[in-house]
């Protein structure tokens, strides 16, 4: 449990999910450059979607002339600029360093605009979580400059054998791996997707050969294979960071039950709960793909990515201290949540979207864009393990 977006699923080495539902936009492109357009829908801010569509804030603000409150409401159609739109804010002194009180309204993507920084930056400079979470009256330091943004990675040229696909709703990048004889991670790569390999309708996609989705399945070299800092648009303090890399470490030293074994100790452990097995493997296959293996960048572990604050509740809800790194104390842990989740929450859906979101964050804001996804993923999972 994140309280994230993880996605988030299959997994990749960082913990992030793969298969996530296609974005749903239309081209509108002009004579030089193919720009997006989206919808916006209750929940969302500019902050989820330039997250979402791999843009950014200021980008988006600009090509909608929103102004400084980068506002926007349910129904407005909004221009999303695509990578190759070129970026051209008019040049102005960084700003000083300094802090804001947040007031009613406020969001950080909303602060961000307002002092000219930028999301990744505030969050840094604050700790804040994965969802970038503040209230009001509270008072955030402010960067003096803009954490520069990492450009988007290059699609890969198409190699001999390899074939083209056009993305079509429905469409994930685990469905299209498997349609196509290949893996998620050899599409990733090929198409630079990013660790949320989020793809969008009427997007050409390079499908590797099987002899490529080898090679890209290798054994990674240690550094390149070490937790991250940054997901989804957001750069976790050093930390945090630290921790997820030293708990990846330790799992990577001890003996990890196979993905089939984990699945069932993950049935047998809901079974004896009293939770729903459909339910708690739903949520790890979404979580992990069944991988105990893994750790984010916001240091959710194992499979059912529990970060160590949830961890230390679950450990409340079992009476016993639970150790996240170890197999069975982590399906113990993400089994114990669920089962105050189910327990609480007035229906099935707001318990899955308090795993994935956070309930108390759920009952404050609704569920999000990428929350009402990641429910609908998990409840579709639930077939297939009844």
């Amino acid at each position: 449990m994140t309280q994230h977006a993880t996605a988030r699923r299959v997994a990749t080495g960082t913990g992030a999910t793969l298969a996530l539902a296609v974005i749903g936009v239309t081209a509108t492109g002009g004579a030089a450059y193919a720009d997006d357009s989206y919808t916006v829908r209750k929940g969302d801010t500019v902050s989820h979607i330039a997250a979402r569509s791999g843009s950014t804030v200021a980008a988006i603000t600009r090509a909608n002339a929103l102004g400084d409150a980068a506002r926007i409401r349910v129904g407005q159609v909004l221009t999303i600029p695509s990578s190759s739109t070129p970026d051209r804010p008019p040049a102005a002194p960084a700003p000083t360093a300094g802090s804001y009180t947040v007031v009613s309204g406020d969001t950080v993507s909303h602060i961000a605009a307002k002092l000219g920084t930028s999301v990744p930056a505030i969050v840094a400079a604050n700790g804040l979580d994965a969802r970038a979470f503040i209230r009001v009256g509270q008072t955030l330091n402010v960067p003096g400059a803009s954490t520069p943004a990492a450009p988007a990675p290059a699609a890969a040229p198409q190699t001999a054998g390899s074939s083209s696909y056009t993305v079509r709703p429905g469409d994930t990048v685990s469905a299209i791996a498997t349609r196509h004889g290949t893996t998620v991670t050899a599409v990733v790569a090929a198409n630079g997707l990013g660790s949320r390999a989020l793809i969008r309708i009427g997007q050409t996609l390079t499908i590797p050969a099987a002899a490529a989705a080898a090679a890209a399945v290798a054994p990674a070299a240690p550094a390149a294979a070490s937790v991250g800092n940054t997901f989804a648009g957001r750069t976790y303090a050093d930390s945090v960071v630290a921790a997820a890399n030293a708990n990846l470490a330790t799992l990577r030293a001890s003996a990890t039950p196979s993905k089939a074994d984990m699945q069932a100790k993950i049935a047998a452990t809901a079974r004896a709960m009293g939770v729903d097995p459909a339910l708690a493997q739903a949520v790890a296959f979404q979580e992990s793909g069944f991988n105990h293996a893994v750790v984010s960048p916001a240091n959710a572990i194992g499979a059912m990515q529990v970060i160590p604050t949830s961890g230390q509740w679950a450990s409340d809800l079992v009476g016993r201290q639970l150790n996240l790194v170890n197999p069975d104390d982590n399906v113990t842990a993400g089994v114990a949540i669920l089962r105050s989740l189910v327990g609480t929450a007035p229906d099935l859906p707001t318990a899955i979207a308090g795993y994935y979101q956070g309930a108390s964050s759920v009952k404050k804001n609704g569920m999000f864009a990428d929350t009402r996804r990641y429910v609908a993923n998990v409840q579709t999972h639930m077939t297939r393990f009844r």
